[in-house]
């Protein structure tokens, strides 16, 4: 993926950006290093600071039109990277750049999914509250980030919140994953006992407010 050999430029500005080095990475531009130049794995200079989680770097970089949706050779971009790392400084770094909240990664899913999988409670809370990210997005394995914090999830605190956030932005408890079972199954099964009462609380809720939406007119 790489668009061009790299100069001394480009390469002092790809690891500029991994050692978090604003003043290394201006001086990289200012010699003629590319924006979106681009190492052996497709990674962008943006996309290595945001891996490193290098926040200052990433502004700068965003402030000088980097793309936020360039994707390396495992599909992953600079804001898809914020759902793995949990950061939500870096989050909040790439939303001026306009990042697509459709991108999918290499198992179909947008940043929510694997944030919710491992459990970075302030990133999920974060994303859903300040972009408006599709929280029941289906990824190729047909699990949303309510079935993935389930099925992927340890049951313990931070997994027992995330699901909580989840069903206050929104999230339908009924959605089954590819083989029809839902995510309350699923937590009855694997024995989490608190995450399936909040799921079972979710579905009487969304019952009632189906029920009360088709009641009689008069």
């Amino acid at each position: 993926m790489t668009a061009r050999p790299l100069s001394p430029a480009d390469q002092a500005l790809l690891e500029a950006a991994d050692h978090g080095d604003v003043d290394a990475v201006r001086t990289a531009l200012t010699a003629g290093a590319a924006l979106e130049a681009r190492d052996a794995q497709g990674r962008t200079p943006l996309l290595r600071a945001a891996l490193a989680d290098r926040v200052a770097v990433a502004r700068l970089l965003v402030e000088a039109g980097a793309d936020v949706n360039a994707r390396d050779s495992r599909l992953n971009t600079p804001w898809l990277v914020t759902g793995i790392t949990g950061s939500v400084p870096m989050m909040r770094a790439l939303l001026p750049g306009g990042p697509d909240l459709t991108r999918r990664n290499r198992y179909g899913g947008v940043s929510v999914i694997p944030a919710a999988e491992r459990g970075h409670v302030v990133y999920v809370r974060a994303v859903l509250a300040e972009t408006a990210i599709d929280v029941d997005h289906v990824n190729d394995l047909g699990w949303t980030a309510l079935l993935e914090a389930v099925l992927l999830g340890d049951g313990g605190q931070a997994h027992r919140e995330i699901v909580e956030v989840l069903l206050t932005h929104g999230a339908d408890p009924h959605l089954p994953d590819a083989d029809g079972v839902t995510a309350r199954a699923h937590a009855e099964r694997r024995g989490f006992h608190t995450i399936a009462a909040a799921l079972r609380t979710a579905e009487a809720g969304a019952e009632a407010a189906r029920n009360d939406g088709t009641g009689t007119t008069g």
